[in-house]
């Protein structure tokens, strides 16, 4: 009996060594891969605070010499102060935010929760929309709104937002949306609600993990957003913050590397403190909306 108990507790001491072992290598392969993840992010920051001629010259990472006025030359280093491109992509932002916000539930509540003739065929037909790149329909899209006066303005990049143009943030609400149980609709209808009113005041309260996700989504996708406020911004004042950065980079005269380096770094802090907030609204609104 001894020599059995002896034997059963050498066993246990292997299995939780092994076990320890294991989770050893596994943080050990996690904290690599991160590392490998952050260094692009590591080496823009370390980019902003040096020297022009560190900056690429330089194969290590720590600065010889710390330049910060990099940030402040940038802010104020082109035509325009970067608070005006600041102002301009928190406009935009916020609107396509609201925009997406409003539409993409209205959209997903009448084809999660409504019976109407043809609604099948056009959730599939909204679903093929996402098939579609967007280059496809750049020079359409170019042309119609060329024709109604709205190109350089906020227009093309706000308006479509308010007609539900963003099929993935539809069918992460529908995905939410079918979750809800029905007799809530149900007994709300006994009660006299109408359609309009179960999905304000009952859908929407219990929506808010999805609502929180196609946010912050929206926020990131619109605030990082290069092409369309290319193709559609002609004054440099109207002009977004992914448009100045590309201001520093001259090809006939002098690249300000520096600058621009220090610039994209602020121009994260909007999207790093966004998803510090609200990265538990996120993962929630994600694994309950059948995106996991």
């Amino acid at each position: 009996m001894e020599e059995a108990a002896r034997v059963a507790h050498e066993l246990r001491v292997k299995r939780d060594q092994r076990a320890r072992m294991g989770r050893l290598l596994k943080h050990l392969f996690l904290i690599s891969v991160s590392i490998v993840m952050l260094y692009p992010l590591l080496w823009l920051l370390a980019s902003s605070l040096k020297p022009e001629n560190d900056i690429f010259g330089s194969l290590t990472l720590w600065p010889t010499e710390f330049q910060w006025h990099n940030y402040v030359d940038g802010w104020h280093g082109l035509p325009v102060s970067f608070t005006t491109f600041y102002i301009n992509s928190t406009i935009v932002t916020v609107l396509s935010v609201i925009g997406n916000l409003i539409s993409c539930s209205f959209a997903a509540y009448a084809f999660a929760r409504l019976q109407f003739t043809g609604r099948t065929f056009l959730f599939g037909l909204m679903m093929m929309t996402l098939m579609i790149p967007y280059h496809v329909v750049l020079i359409p899209q170019y042309v119609q709104f060329l024709r109604l006066g709205w190109v350089d303005t906020y227009l093309p990049l706000v308006v479509p937002r308010f007609l539900a143009s963003d099929a993935f943030f539809i069918f992460l609400m529908v995905q939410f949306f079918r979750q809800l149980p029905r007799e809530l609709d149900e007994a709300a209808m006994i009660d006299g609600c109408s359609p309009f009113k179960i999905y304000w005041a009952i859908i929407l309260p219990l929506s808010l993990p999805a609502l929180g996700t196609a946010a912050i989504f929206s926020l990131i996708w619109t605030w990082e957003d290069f092409l369309a406020p290319l193709i559609y911004l002609n004054d440099i004042k109207s002009y977004t913050v992914p448009l100045a950065l590309r201001l520093f980079l001259d090809q006939e005269g002098q690249s300000s590397y520096g600058q621009m380096f220090a610039m994209s770094v602020l121009s994260l802090v909007p999207v790093v403190i966004a998803f510090i907030m609200f990265q538990k609204l996120i993962v929630r609104g994600i694994a309950t909306s059948g995106m996991k």
